[in-house]
């Protein structure tokens, strides 16, 4: 076992869950009955917000909300997008024309289905030069990305943005690449010299751990198990363990 952590303090937290369409609202434990069905980011015009994808609406929703909570400008902060399926419903939708109609395949469809789509709708609405990284690690990929972040932390990056979600599977999808709903979780990583605020966090790979179970909230999304760290974040949980690809991510946690 690796047991030289990597270390960050969490500066923002944006969360978008139906029902839950805030890190606020999950924190208390809240369903809220007059919640939006579909996210809105505000950083995409209207016209961008009705053409884009809800895995793109999600992914950008819980990015703005982690930057306006940290006091970061998300134009200067390097990102890491992990999502386990990028966007089933549209892989889905092309892989019936491309079996029964194949000249009818829209340009724009197939420019959100690739798995980076949410990371270029987010540089191009913040106006980021920054690095953006975009991963899938099947099971793994909330554990991987946040492994991936913090490893830029301790080569040098001051903050990183995680972001984290999934969507709704569709069609023969559904049975190879389950996923149901739609999930986003993002968080502001900050380099942990021990000056700023925020949760600590360290992170060591462990393959002999065990991953806790997440709670309820999404129940059959592929991205629920970084709930795992929502809920210890929320309920002040001292450690963690996240399933990695192919180790577990053990996680302490100083609350402060």
């Amino acid at each position: 076992m690796n047991t030289t952590p990597l270390r960050a303090r969490i500066e923002g937290i944006g969360l978008w869950a139906p029902g839950m369409p805030s890190w606020d609202a999950f924190r208390a434990g809240q369903v809220l009955a007059d919640a939006p069905a579909r996210p809105a980011p505000t950083l995409l015009p209207p016209n961008e917000r009705r053409r884009a994808p809800d895995t793109v609406l999600v992914a950008l929703q819980a990015a703005q909300a982690a930057c306006e909570a940290a006091g970061r400008d998300p134009a200067g902060l390097p990102s890491v997008f992990a999502s386990t399926y990028g966007d089933l419903a549209i892989s889905d939708h092309l892989c019936q024309t491309l079996a029964t109609a194949p000249a009818e395949v829209s340009p724009i469809r197939f420019h959100n289905s690739v798995h980076n789509a949410a990371a270029g709708y987010w540089t191009i609405g913040t106006g980021s030069m920054a690095p953006a990284t975009a991963l899938s690690a099947g099971a793994g990929s909330f554990a991987m990305g946040l492994l991936d972040a913090l490893a830029q932390l301790a080569a040098g990056a001051p903050a990183v943005l995680l972001v984290a979600y999934d969507g709704q599977a569709q069609g023969p999808l559904q049975a190879y690449a389950p996923s149901r709903g739609l999930l986003g979780l993002a968080l502001v990583l900050a380099a942990d010299d021990g000056s700023g605020t925020g949760t600590g966090l360290q992170a060591w790979l462990d393959p002999q751990a065990r991953a806790d179970t997440p709670p309820a909230v999404a129940a059959g999304n592929a991205m629920q198990p970084a709930l795992a760290l929502a809920q210890a974040l929320a309920t002040r949980q001292p450690q963690l363990c996240l399933a990695g690809n192919p180790c577990a991510l053990r996680l302490g946690l100083d609350h402060g």
